[in-house]
């Protein structure tokens, strides 16, 4: 069975009917939509406060990579203090409050972030990776593909760093719910680095693979059992945008 037809040639960036219709209903085009969506904002109404923020697909990433909600920007704005600036104070965990005049001269503008830095924070965002979140892996310098089923499960960037190193999938990582160094730890010795992945992701704990290991079990086998096992079912997955 075939989905809704979409409205133009764009697998991510493409329209159903309903959705256009949600955003001409919020007054935005088509053109003025797909700028939104590829800069990450994917809901009309986030689009609006972001606007009534006086921000534009161009400028958004200023609040966006402070892990700012839309609301968040819209009373920075009416307080009259500037996006850079609102940025920086949200980050050091300041609400918005109004910030003397003198206070706001005194403030540099930012650099412009490196525009590697700023696609791969869209891309996550696009998937409904939390701000927060999607900021974290795009500033650590993630490729926004690669970061996507990490940052989609809400594993540390850090973390899938070392993961992704020991041979886990993000949804095997997710699914042991520990952090990667304890997981190291508890497997160092036990089994050979290179093969930690698949004797821990087959169910068994260090000791058990040791023993399998020295009665001939080989990791080829314990292999076929991590396939098996429900690690990394899609159900892992939290719904986009929690």
């Amino acid at each position: 069975m075939t989905g809704t037809p979409r409205e133009d040639g764009s697998a991510e960036q493409s329209f159903t009917q309903g959705e256009l219709r949600r955003w001409r209903a919020a007054g935005f085009g088509r053109e003025e939509a797909t700028a939104w969506r590829e800069a990450g904002v994917t809901d009309p109404g986030d689009a609006r406060l972001w606007a009534t923020a006086a921000a534009t697909p161009a400028t958004v990433t200023a609040w966006q990579r402070a892990g700012m909600t839309p609301a968040d920007a819209v009373r920075w704005h009416e307080l009259g203090v500037a996006p850079h600036d609102a940025a920086r104070r949200h980050l050091a965990g300041e609400r918005p409050r109004r910030v003397r005049w003198l206070a706001r001269l005194v403030t540099p503008e930012p650099e412009l972030p490196d525009p590697a830095v700023t696609q791969a924070l869209r891309r996550l965002l696009r998937a409904g990776v939390p701000a927060a979140v999607a900021r974290a892996y795009a500033d650590a310098g993630w490729d926004g593909d690669e970061a996507l089923e990490w940052a989609r499960r809400r594993v540390d960037q850090g973390d899938a760093r070392l993961f992704r190193t020991l041979g886990f999938t993000a949804a095997e990582a997710a699914a042991l719910g520990r952090p990667a160094l304890e997981v190291m730890a508890a497997w160092w010795g036990a089994v050979p680095l290179a093969e930690v992945a698949a004797w821990c992701a087959a169910g068994l704990t260090p000791e058990e693979a040791s023993a399998q290991r020295g009665a001939g079990v080989t990791a080829e086998q314990a292999a076929v059992l991590r396939a098996l096992s429900s690690f990394g079912a899609d159900e892992a997955l939290p719904p986009p945008g929690t």
